[in-house]
């Protein structure tokens, strides 16, 4: 148990990368199925990426497939999210979530606060 907390956003222009972190206070992320969300103004929230704790399996919409990478590193405790060539249309606050359960496609028990990314030129 413990609070979910992002890193990494910031203003870039388009085709630009970003590497979004995703820590857990006063735990650890290794045994938790973790996804990242994100919400523009007007739209509904939507999950762009998902990596199970038992195999390590990943889950990505059309969305981001091909341009966005979720992995996890257990040393640092921390779950990523990489993102390359980034659109104007990615700009929306992300969110990282986790479960107990050991596959995506779940509900999520932890939030974290949110990081926001914008692109613009």
């Amino acid at each position: 148990q413990g609070q979910l907390v992002e890193s990494g956003g910031g203003l870039v222009q388009p085709g630009d990368s970003l590497r979004l972190s995703c820590t857990a206070s006063g735990d650890t992320l290794d045994d938790y199925t973790v996804g990242w969300f994100r919400q523009a103004p007007g739209k509904e929230r939507e999950e762009i990426a998902c990596i199970s704790q038992t195999d390590g399996s990943t889950y990505y919409p059309d969305s981001v497939e091909g341009r966005f990478t979720i992995s996890r590193d257990n040393a640092k405790h921390t779950v990523y999210l990489q993102m390359n060539s980034l659109k104007p249309e990615d700009t929306a606050l992300y969110y990282c979530a986790a479960e107990e359960d050991p596959d995506c496609g779940y509900e999520y028990t932890y939030w974290g606060q949110g990081t926001q990314v914008t692109v613009s030129s």
